[in-house]
């Protein structure tokens, strides 16, 4: 495990890295479709505020997924 790197944050750039063979809107969209079904609701709101503070450490589709979890 990454040292200093929160655990939500690992799991989105891991789920991200599987969608990586898609456009990053679809891929977005993807990720934010497995995360609204499956992740806990607050691993979705610490992901969304580490995402708003400018977390350079997301992948870009994970950062794109929290844009859309946060506006559902």
């Amino acid at each position: 495990m990454s040292e200093g790197v929160p655990p939500y944050v690992r799991l989105a750039n891991e789920i991200a890295a599987q969608f990586a063979h898609r456009s990053p809107t679809d891929a977005a969209t993807a990720i934010a479709n497995h995360m609204k079904a499956v992740w806990d609701p607050r691993m979705k709101q610490a992901l969304i505020t580490h995402a708003n503070s400018g977390a350079a450490d997301l992948a870009p589709a994970a950062a794109l997924a929290a844009q859309q979890l946060q506006a559902r």
